[in-house]
């Protein structure tokens, strides 16, 4: 904390007013570096369940890795709930809807959009959020 006396025991203004200065920027980067936006991770379920939550998992890291705080619900809905009963897939999807809400952004996944991210896509789009698309070698398209 910047003292307004120097180490001689001189009231010195200037000093303490640039030492102030100095901590509040670091401050402000170390609370902007600890900002992570939560982005909605967008990829395909349905049909090789084994590799696309394999790869729901990469990507998911990949925005880890971007300072991004990803929420991939066909990663974490699917351990219990069943996608293959319609009214728990409906449920599943509006939860996965409301989680959504709470994202910046969307970020899509490969070049086979599922009927379900066709779904994310469009509401993304109606709620106009920002939506990226990367393939799955994970770079970023336009």
């Amino acid at each position: 904390m910047a003292n307004k006396y120097n180490n001689e025991g001189y009231y010195s203004p200037t000093e303490y007013e640039a030492f102030t200065r100095i901590e509040k920027e670091e401050k402000a980067a170390a609370k902007a570096a600890a900002f992570r936006p939560i982005v909605y991770i967008c990829s395909p379920y349905s049909g090789d369940t084994e590799r696309n939550i394999l790869n729901a998992r990469r990507y998911s890291r990949f925005a880890v890795d971007r300072h991004c705080l990803p929420i991939t619900p066909h990663i974490f809905f699917t351990q219990f709930m069943d996608d293959d009963i319609p009214e728990e897939r409906d449920t599943a999807i509006f939860m996965n809807w409301v989680l959504m809400s709470k994202c910046a952004e969307l970020w899509v996944f490969g070049s086979n959009i599922s009927k379900g991210m066709k779904a994310e896509i469009d509401r993304a789009k109606r709620k106009h959020m920002k939506i990226r698309y990367f393939t799955e070698e994970l770079e970023e398209t336009t």
